[in-house]
Parts: C-alpha cells; sequence; structure tokens
C-alpha cells in the first residue's frame, strides 16, 4: 500500500536493522485516515471470506482491526496482554515473547466472545518473528474458532513471521513489507 509505504520512508525511524518505529501514525498517535483506508484494503483483500469477527492483540493492532471491522461490518475483539480485574472467567491464555521489549506476557482472551461458530481475521500492526500472531492463533484454536488469515501492515520480510504463519496453513497479507532497512534507507518488497 503506498500511502503506508511513504508515511514509513517519510516519518518512520530506524532504530536498528530490526526496529522501525512508527509512533507518530501508528502505535502513540494514531493516523485515522490512513487506518482507515489500511482498513479497507484489509476487507478488500478478505472480502468473500465468511469472516465473523476480527481480532487484533493491544494495544498498537487496535485501530487497524477497528477500521478492518468497521469495513467488514462484523466486531472485534482484543487480546489483553495485561491482567484484569474483570476478564477473569472462562478465559484462554498463553505466553508469548515480545519482540520489541524481549519480555514475556500472557496473552488472554474470553471464551465469551469467540467460539468455535466463528470465522477469525487476525490484524496486527508488525510481523517479525511472528509471536504475537502465533499466540492469537493458539488462543483462537482454543476457541475452536477457524482462521481466515492474518492482515499485518508492516511486515519484516528478513525476520521468520511470514514463515510461521504460513507453515502453520495461514495466509498472510501485509501492506507494506520491508525487505532491509538500515538508518540511511528502507527497502519495501511488493507483495
Amino acid at each position: 500500500m503506498r500511502a503506508l509505504e511513504e508515511r514509513i520512508l517519510s516519518e518512520g525511524k530506524v532504530l536498528n536493522e530490526s526496529i522501525l518505529k512508527v509512533d507518530t501514525f501508528i502505535n502513540h498517535q494514531v493516523d485515522p485516515v490512513l487506518m482507515g483506508k489500511c482498513g479497507k484494503d484489509f476487507a478488500s483483500h478478505f472480502k468473500g471470506k465468511g469472516i465473523t469477527k476480527v481480532v487484533t492483540i493491544e494495544s498498537s493492532g487496535i485501530a487497524p482491526a477497528f477500521c478492518t471491522a468497521g469495513e467488514m461490518g462484523v466486531p472485534m475483539v482484543i487480546l489483553k496482554k495485561q491482567p484484569s480485574k474483570v476478564l477473569n472467567d472462562n478465559l484462554c491464555q498463553t505466553m508469548v515473547t515480545s519482540f520489541t521489549k524481549g519480555t514475556n506476557y500472557e496473552l488472554t482472551m474470553s471464551r465469551d466472545v469467540i467460539s468455535e461458530e466463528d470465522h477469525v481475521l487476525i490484524i496486527d500492526d508488525f510481523l517479525s518473528n511472528g509471536e504475537a500472531v502465533t499466540g492469537a492463533i493458539r488462543l483462537l484454536r482454543m476457541a475452536h474458532a477457524t482462521i481466515a488469515g492474518v492482515g499485518v501492515l508492516i511486515e519484516k520480510t528478513f525476520a521468520p513471521g511470514r514463515n510461521k504463519v504460513e507453515d502453520a496453513g495461514f495466509e498472510v497479507y501485509a501492506l507494506a513489507r520491508i525487505g532491509k532497512m538500515s538508518q540511511d534507507k528502507i527497502s519495501f518488497i511488493n507483495q
């Protein structure tokens, strides 16, 4: 998606060969117009796949997932990284390692919001090592839901995430695929 690639080039900050900071338009300050375009693109790509819910992981995936769910006319479910005093019954949980933070967290979902009747689209901000997405897949499988595919705003093609997700049998659709990045240059690969 050209609009997203242009924003990455103009505002993204490469911290090192594997970390890209996009906090001025995706995950600290959010550009609602850009996220709306991303949501339309995801909805168009996955149209006709019988999706009943869009699932994301808090917090940076919420904006694109919300826009995608709105375009598709289905509910959005947020998988939680933090413990909750009210979300404590009938849960599915799995441990996930955060690529960016280098820490583990327990990803949590209530069985009250996903069932075996759901056909789910997972939307997230980044796909790097694939830990967050494969954690989401594990939770959805615990609830016996089926998975239509995975949409990500930004994929780091030099990391193993896509292979992990595709090897598990799921389609990956990325709006911006980074082939290489350094402090001086970011290069993209076509879908």
